[in-house]
């Protein structure tokens, strides 16, 4: 009797274990953590991750379910992003977040269609990314935009009537955004000079050279980290006279370091200007100095780029789906991802009929090359 009673009571015991059992929603994070983009991936990531941190469960349809973000490194690259698609397909995940990149965002793409699961684009700009489908979004202006802004910036506002592109060669950011620019410049009468250079270079005397010979007045390269350091640098020991330009992805706190000490004018185009959201980047930089791996994944610093501040908007934006879907299910995620509208730290989010997000306007930031820090110079929109 009292063994069968002692056993009653283990059972008693475990009973409430199982039945506190947490609801899990899964967010698929489709992010380079490797390759010539694993710099930005990180800091979208962390965006996310401090978002998670602060805000790691959702009502669902009555329930309260804790979210899991599962991770998969596409590698910067259009052959392993569809590997780490699969991966997130096969976690079961209700939305997927990512990419920093358009080319993996592209090549990711359709396994995610086939699995009726919604990607919500943070900072891929490219228009293929969403053209001709109808689960891929994106809470990013587009090149075309981003492209035209920068165009009408060189030409009206530094009085720039030559200039000379640099693109990596296959990379559809680079050479998207490149063409954008070249289109809008010579629309406004400007003169363009295009020119690539093939993945793993590291030498750009030869193409800041031709940018000189030709008489540019603006250099514009919309590469990666990786390759825009580079470029900094090397044009910082030529001593050119002409003014650096990129878009969104030189808006990296190593990018603005490597003009630090030089005499390079570098400006770009972003997302987010550091001071737009007073409380937000007071607590990511809490946030970032709590741990050494948050701070490494940052570059090094606490500086609040545009990256993680679109990734922690991306994150909110996927909750508001799977509240106003009352389910988990993809599908019904996808369906709900159309009506949602969001008030960001970024701006506000709404999508249009392609899934691309209402977006008019971009900031413009230069380099302190004393301090090598960003500095705001002014918001640019496309009349």
């Amino acid at each position: 009797m009292k063994k069968a009673l002692a056993i009653l009571m283990v059972i008693l015991m475990l009973i409430p274990t199982f039945s506190l059992a947490e609801d899990v929603v899964k967010i698929g994070v489709f992010e380079p953590a490797s390759g010539d983009s694993g710099a930005g991936g990180k800091q979208e990531m962390l965006g996310m991750q401090y978002a998670n941190s602060i805000v790691p469960t959702v009502e669902i349809g009555g329930t309260t379910y804790k979210v899991e973000l599962i991770y998969a490194d596409n590698g910067s690259s259009a052959d392993k992003a569809p590997s780490a698609a699969q991966q997130l397909v096969s976690e079961g995940v209700s939305v997927v977040l990512g990419s920093y990149g358009s080319g993996v965002s592209i090549a990711g793409s359709q396994y995610f269609a086939d699995a009726n699961i919604p990607a919500i684009g943070v900072t891929c700009t490219n228009p293929q990314v969403t053209m001709g489908n109808t689960h891929y979004f994106r809470i990013c202006f587009l090149d075309p935009f981003q492209g035209t802004a920068l165009a009408n910036y060189a030409f009206k506002e530094l009085g720039a009537t030559t200039a000379y592109c640099l693109a990596e060669l296959g990379n559809d950011y680079d050479t998207g955004l490149a063409y954008y620019f070249k289109q809008a410049f010579e629309a406004l009468g400007g003169t363009v000079m295009s020119d690539t250079f093939p993945t793993g270079n590291s030498d750009f005397s030869s193409y800041l050279s031709n940018a000189t010979a030709i008489g540019a007045e603006v250099f514009f390269c919309p590469v990666s980290i990786a390759y825009s350091t580079q470029i900094v640098n090397q044009a910082g020991g030529q001593n050119v006279t002409y003014p650096i330009m990129g878009g969104d992805t030189l808006d990296n706190n190593k990018v603005v370091e490597s003009a630090k000490g030089t005499n390079v004018k570098l400006l770009i185009s972003t997302f987010y200007q550091e001071g737009g959201a007073p409380e937000f980047d007071e607590g990511f930089r809490a946030w970032i100095n709590s741990d050494q791996e948050h701070l490494t994944n940052n570059g090094g610093n606490d500086m609040v780029a545009a990256f993680p501040a679109m990734g922690y908007d991306a994150y909110f934006v996927a909750l508001e789906a799977l509240k106003a879907a009352g389910s988990t299910d993809s599908k019904a995620v996808m369906e709900a991802l159309w009506g949602v509208n969001y008030e960001g730290v970024t701006g506000a989010i709404a999508f249009d009929e392609i899934g691309d997000a209402k977006r008019d306007s971009a900031f413009i930031k230069t380099a302190n090359t004393e301090t090598g820090e960003w500095e705001f110079v002014t918001v640019q929109s496309v009349e």
